[in-house]
């Protein structure tokens, strides 16, 4: 009797496991994102992207899935016909038999996550998160329905499991208040007309649930509200007590000794794989650093918190002008930005790990997809003194 081939279902199962669906942000869109998860596989391929050439290299290499950190639908589409960009590539990996997997901001909240293994390569042992975000934890919920609707919606709500509090059910607060928006071209307004303001009476219903029903509850949301964009947020209750294996976004650790910001910068630069972006730093050269705050992917949203937790310099990508400036004028920490490709691409060989132990071939696909491909610098000098801010 040979043992039962390893399928696409048991592969989601390890990942979820892993990086918890719970953990991801309420925007986000994780998971498999094609494939029949009945189908055996004997190869997995992992990258950070699915570009077109990543998936033509997948299937090159004769892998019947791809797991990916970035999923390749973010937002709804109403068309994967294989003369458009992502339907050529959902076409090239469907008509070839592989599935794709995405495990994105789950899987830079999970321990160990995306920014565990950024903070191990810059020299840090990572400790706390940033933001916790715990799948054991509540969040507090805010959704904006028609008055008429109130009642269908949140009957939906509470049967996932919302507004549960100790021994009492279908908790919530709810208050009447006005609701406008401006439907735009390609907009399927359930009231209103595309390119007119519209204004009515809405109902905010408050309520809590746990974070490990947040996909669900968005998913029964966005089935039963009568809106095509329904009105949410959704703010997670602080977490108490040790934080230092907490599950969440970003990490913060210390480097064995204090090393000048301008040594610290180099020796990310040795620690990430090579871009045309390469990595630059804002502060002081000479300043001296230990506690380090790094998070994989776009960071900028995390300013103002790093600030606050007190480190002396902060690692992450993406960054632009202003908000660093604003952030150094008000005496935050040194920050280093590196290339987005180069501070997650390191998180692949994590992901294969977590899959090696079925049995399955794995492969890293090492192609490049950052975007930036020339990196210049002018031929001439200038009498500049980079070190001076404000000149």
């Amino acid at each position: 009797m040979t043992d039962s081939p390893v399928t696409v279902a048991d592969v989601v199962d390890a990942l979820e496991a892993a990086y918890p669906p719970a953990l991801a942000e309420s925007w986000d869109r994780v998971g498999l994102i094609c494939g029949d998860p009945g189908a055996p596989v004997g190869k997995i391929a992992f990258a950070l992207d699915c570009t077109l050439a990543v998936a033509q290299r997948a299937v090159a290499d004769g892998a019947q899935m791809l797991v990916v950190h970035h999923p390749l639908l973010f937002r709804g589409v109403s068309s994967v016909a294989a003369n458009t960009p992502k339907g050529r590539v959902l076409h090239t990996l469907m008509t070839n038999g592989v599935a794709l997997f995405a495990a994105h901001t789950n899987a830079d909240s999970a321990r160990p996550g995306v920014s565990d293994r950024l903070a191990e390569l810059i020299g840090i042992v990572p400790g706390r998160p940033i933001k916790p975000v715990s799948v054991g934890g509540t969040d507090k919920w805010g959704v904006h329905i028609p008055p008429a609707d109130v009642e269908h919606v949140m009957h939906a709500l509470f049967d996932v499991g919302a507004g549960r509090i100790g021994n009492y059910t279908r908790c919530s607060f709810e208050w009447e208040g006005t609701g406008g928006f401006t439907p735009m071209e390609g907009a399927e307004p359930a009231e209103g007309t595309v390119g007119q303001h519209y204004s009515a009476p809405e109902t905010r219903v408050e309520f809590v649930a746990p974070t490990s029903l947040r996909r669900s509850l968005i998913d029964a949301l966005r089935r039963v509200h009568p809106y095509e964009e329904p009105a949410f947020d959704i703010c997670p209750m602080p977490q108490v007590g040790d934080l230092s294996q907490a599950t969440g976004l970003g990490r913060i650790g210390e480097l064995p000794e204090p090393m000048t910001l301008r040594q610290f910068t180099q020796q990310v630069a040795d620690a990430l794989p090579p871009t045309a972006w390469g990595v630059r730093a804002a502060g002081d050269p000479e300043q001296m650093v230990r506690t380090v705050a790094v998070s994989s992917g776009s960071g900028d949203s995390f300013l103002s918190d790093v600030a606050a937790l007190g480190v002396d310099v902060y690692v992450t990508s993406d960054l632009r002008h202003h908000p660093v400036d604003e952030h150094l004028a008000a005496g935050g920490p040194a920050v280093v930005d590196t290339a987005h490709w180069a501070s997650e691409y390191p998180w692949t060989s994590q992901a294969e790990g977590i899959v090696k132990p079925l049995g399955v071939d794995t492969e890293i696909i090492a192609l490049r997809t950052d975007p930036w491909t020339i990196s210049a610098h002018p031929r001439h000098n200038h009498a500049h003194d980079s070190t001076t801010r404000g000149v």
